[in-house]
């Protein structure tokens, strides 16, 4: 990585409320998407840490691993419920349809990453999409370890889903904390053929994924953050652009 802080591929450009960042790609550019919790926070959908965040009421340990499964499976199952309730009233904002947008104009040249689990982007018209934390629509049998589509609401323990199959007990098709995110082979190798990566809301505190950026650079891939503050891996940036997915996000690339 250089001594300092560089362009990056962005211009300032002027508009009636001030000045803006264009990123400009080229022809031979490969686009590589990171985002995290702040793009959907901006659809309504409640962050995981903070006063107002998604854990709150219940301890990581009691809803978000596998210990916890163990121990109540009725609880952890009534918790992503009502997220895929809450998810299912959320709608896409400026943010993920912009992304949709330079998806259509770079086709194969566009990849998304993004550690979040609700189908937000993939409402907004994204097709190039792997939920490395899975998917909140998705169960599947502790036994086969197969996912499948699944929407529905299981928040008492006679609703409790099993299997088909095998009448193994299923459970969301969730990384809990403890687990690896799902195929990071694909990820590295994906992120290997980018000329740029752009890293959008999230803290920089959660890996495997905070470290996307420092592969990134050993390669001398450009590498760009967006969001409202700072994440905690900022020094490894060559850009940052201060302003949420949705102020930042739609005019990035004009």
């Amino acid at each position: 990585m250089s001594d300092g802080p560089v362009r990056a591929g962005l211009s300032d450009t002027s508009s009636e409320d001030g000045i803006e960042q264009c990123m400009h790609l080229t022809p031979q550019d490969h686009l590589f998407v990171l985002t995290g919790a702040g793009i959907s926070a901006e659809s309504g959908l409640a962050t995981f840490r903070g006063s107002g965040g998604l854990w709150n009421g219940h301890r990581v340990e009691q809803v978000a691993t596998p210990e916890a499964w163990q121990a109540d499976r009725e609880l952890v199952w009534r918790f992503y419920s009502q997220r895929r309730r809450d998810a299912s009233e959320a709608e896409p904002n400026a943010a993920h349809y912009a992304l949709a947008k330079i998806e259509l104009e770079l086709g194969d040249r566009f990849y998304l990453c993004t550690q979040n689990v609700d189908d937000l982007h993939e409402r907004a018209g994204s097709q190039r999409v792997h939920h490395m934390h899975g998917s909140l629509y998705e169960s599947r049998c502790v036994r086969c370890d197969e996912p499948f589509a699944d929407k529905a609401l299981y928040e008492t323990a006679m609703s409790l889903p099993v299997c088909e199959a095998c009448r193994a007990a299923v459970r969301p098709h969730i990384v809990w904390f403890g687990e690896t995110p799902l195929e990071m082979e694909t990820i590295y190798r994906t992120l290997n053929r980018a000329t740029v990566l752009l890293v959008v809301g999230t803290s920089g505190s959660v890996y495997p994924a905070a470290g996307l950026v420092h592969i990134a650079n050993q390669q001398r891939t450009r590498t760009v953050y967006v969001g409202p503050e700072e994440p905690l891996n900022h020094e490894a940036f060559h850009e940052i652009l201060l302003g949420t997915a949705t102020e930042v996000l739609p005019s990035l690339f004009r």
